[in-house]
């Protein structure tokens, strides 16, 4: 998989993610731990996309 592709697919993660959060956060009985799980999840895809961005590129 190509950089530009793992980014990518990372970035759709990420913003799969956010929905669900937004989702889950409108309804008042959402579970505290599943939210919390899932900011964690979305903070290391975000992470995760940081890495690639800054890591020097190799020939």
């Amino acid at each position: 998989m190509s950089l530009a592709s793992h980014l990518a697919e990372l970035q759709r993660r990420h913003g799969e993610i956010e929905r669900e959060l937004d989702e889950a956060m409108a309804h008042p009985s959402a579970d505290d731990l599943e939210i919390a799980a899932m900011k964690r999840r979305k903070l290391a895809i975000k992470d995760e996309i940081e890495k690639l961005r800054t890591q020097p590129t190799r020939h």
